[in-house]
Parts: C-alpha cells; sequence; structure tokens
C-alpha cells in the first residue's frame, strides 16, 4: 500500500488546477455568475450522480446552510435529494429524466444549474444541461479532463486535469468549497 503516493497524486492534481488559468478564470466566472444570479433572486441546482451527488449536495448545503460564518441561507438545492420523486421518475419515465424533469418544475430563467460529473457524459445530466438550455438558465459543469458531452453543452466549464475519479471529486470538493467562499463573502461581505 503506497498511502503517500495516493497523497501526491491529489497534490499534482491541484498543482495542475493552480497553474492552469483556464481553470482559474472559469472558477473566478462561476463566483461572479452564482453571485449575481443570488443578488438578482435566483437559485442555484445542482445534480450528479454516486460520489458526485454526494459532492452536489454537499455543496449546496453550505450555500443554503452557512459556510464561513453565520449569515442568512442562500436559495441553493441538490435535485436528487426527494427519493419519491427519484424513483417515481426513474421507474414511470427513465433514470436519464430525474433531473430534466425536475428543472422543467424547479428551474426558471436567472437560475443555474451545476452539473457535476466526473466523465462529464451521465446522460441524466446532459438531459438536464439540455432542458437548461431551452429555458434559458445558465449551466457550470465540473467535469474531469475531457469535459465529455458537458463541455460543449456549459456556459461554463470547470475540468479537472485528471482522469482518476477519486483525485476528480476531491478537486471538485475544493473547487465547490472555494466557490462557497467567495460567493459567501460576496453577498455578506
Amino acid at each position: 500500500m503506497d498511502i503517500q503516493k495516493r497523497i501526491n497524486n491529489s497534490i499534482s492534481v491541484k498543482q495542475k488546477i493552480i497553474n492552469d488559468k483556464k481553470i482559474i478564470s472559469a472558477i473566478n466566472e462561476s463566483i461572479k455568475i452564482i453571485t449575481d444570479t443570488l443578488k438578482n433572486k435566483g437559485k442555484i441546482l445542482f445534480c450528479g450522480n454516486g460520489g458526485s451527488a454526494a459532492d452536489a449536495q454537499h455543496i449546496a448545503a453550505e450555500l443554503s446552510g452557512r459556510f464561513y460564518f453565520d449569515r442568512d441561507p442562500l436559495p441553493a438545492e441538490a435535485m436528487h435529494v426527494n427519493t419519491s420523486y427519484l424513483t417515481a421518475v426513474a421507474n414511470d419515465y427513465s433514470y436519464n429524466e430525474i433531473y430534466a424533469r425536475y428543472l422543467k418544475s424547479a428551474g426558471k430563467k436567472g437560475d443555474i444549474l451545476v452539473g457535476i460529473s466526473t466523465s462529464g457524459n451521465s446522460e441524466n445530466i446532459v438531459k438536464a444541461f439540455k432542458q437548461a438550455k431551452k429555458m434559458d438558465i445558465k449551466t457550470i459543469a465540473l467535469t474531469g479532463e475531457s469535459g465529455g458531452k458537458l463541455k460543449e453543452l456549459s456556459d461554463i466549464l470547470i475540468n479537472i486535469p485528471s482522469n482518476d475519479t477519486p483525485r476528480i471529486q476531491e478537486s471538485h470538493i475544493l473547487v465547490g468549497h472555494i466557490i462557497c467562499e467567495f460567493v459567501e463573502k460576496n453577498i455578506f461581505k
């Protein structure tokens, strides 16, 4: 077992992020549009599958609860937390429809959809991004290196420079925390 190697791999991915001006710019742009959306009474909707669903829920909770300090809650939610909805739509339609259908009911122009997918190819998230375009909802994708299908569908792409799922997910949480911190500071000073 080479624990140090895994830690060094994680550090290496984060070092690539630090040195990638395009990724840093995409994070800054995400902070700006999320801040503007929340100031204009919009909400942030998150989606993901498996570990990425957990990350979506985690980041939504940081915004809707609190992050560094006590303040009013911000409108942010992970679209998969209603298991009755999730299982009904997956059963009656298709698992690929869960997020697009939810977006139709809960989203509106002026909101933001954040999709988290290490491959960028999760069909239910791809369909949600297509639905977001129809509704004039801005999209932010957190993916792995290639960006997958979400690369062409997202307004902002934050594609972590790795193909290793655990390293990508570790970096997604890092990016999510950075976004939460600066959005919170921007809104509440």
